[in-house]
């Protein structure tokens, strides 16, 4: 019997805490930014410093110590086509100002991933196997996608986001706007009925869902402060809009 309790020790002393036991936390959330080729190097700097901000942003950490864990984890990734995404900031637990600091230091100082097509469909599904591998457990399990135009590569975008809602995960939006005068393919930036129709429609999904507006990438910043308060929250509603 003691050579049985002795084995069972040495085993565990092996077993990373991870699979002992998960860390409970409040939210699990990817947050999954374009940088496809319509996001040109000035508005992945905006996009970048932006999440930074809205991170650290005091509303945003007061929202994410005001539930039962007082933390959530936070993992950041990038996409453009369907064989591209990468993974920027690996889990992380945000739990106080520090924290949010840290992780905002690290998402301005880490170089851009790419740059390619657009591919949203991917992009749900990369996120799904982040939050499915993640070590931490939480009953809330969200993907944050911004984007600035529609999905025109990989399977249907509609098919992604059934297959992730069926696994009990929320999928909100920060919709990016570019003025037509502006736009490249104006076909994929400002699609019929316009971008955050699109997607509202083809998109989001699961409990609470909705989209905000950034009017375009200078706005990003503010827009993904209120979204994050936002999801943190969890009060559903059905759209946002972040003013210019």
């Amino acid at each position: 019997m003691k050579m049985l309790v002795a084995l069972l020790s040495l085993t565990l002393a092996f077993v990373s805490p991870t699979v002992r036991a998960a860390q409970p936390v409040d939210m699990l959330l990817v947050m999954a930014a374009d940088v496809s080729r319509s996001v040109t190097e000035p508005k992945f700097r905006l996009q970048r410093e932006g999440a930074a901000a809205a991170i650290t942003h005091p509303d945003v950490v007061r929202a994410i110590t005001s539930g039962p864990n007082r933390r959530i984890a936070i993992c950041f990734v990038e996409w453009a086509s369907a064989n591209m995404q990468n993974v920027v900031i690996d889990w992380m637990v945000i739990g106080d100002g520090v924290s949010a600091r840290l992780f905002g230091d690290r998402l301005i100082e880490t170089p851009r991933s790419f740059a390619g097509s657009t591919s949203i469909s991917a992009a749900i599904d990369f996120a799904v196997r982040q939050l499915e591998r993640a070590p931490f457990v939480a009953d809330r399990r969200v993907i944050d996608v911004s984007g600035d135009g529609n999905n025109i590569g990989g399977r249907l975008v509609t098919d992604a986001r059934d297959d992730a809602v069926a696994r009990n995960i929320t999928i909100n939006a920060l919709v990016i706007l570019t003025p037509i005068e502006e736009a490249f393919r104006p076909e994929h930036t400002n699609p019929p009925g316009g971008l955050e129709k699109y997607f509202q429609e083809n998109v989001i999904g699961g409990p609470g869902a909705f989209t905000i507006v950034a009017e375009n990438h200078g706005a990003f910043g503010r827009a993904m402060t209120k979204k994050l308060i936002q999801e943190i929250a969890g009060a559903p509603r059905n759209s946002l809009a972040a003013a210019d």
